[in-house]
């Protein structure tokens, strides 16, 4: 799966503050995303990322 820095990615489980967006901070072994509802930023490991992706959205300069 190609996702880079900065695209938007719609989750199939949403964060406990309701929101289902993320944008990608940093792309390897493990993903940082920030959550578009409540700013908090988080480390998860790819393969669990990959698996619970619905959307990807590509963005120049992504925002929430």
């Amino acid at each position: 799966m190609d996702i880079q820095v900065g695209d938007r990615l719609t989750m199939k489980k949403g964060h406990p503050c309701g929101s289902k967006e993320w944008i990608v901070l940093r792309v390897g072994m493990d993903f940082r995303m920030r959550c578009c509802g409540c700013g908090h930023e988080i480390m998860v490991p790819r393969s669990k990322i990959e698996k619970n992706i619905r959307q990807v959205v590509r963005e120049e300069n992504a925002s929430c």
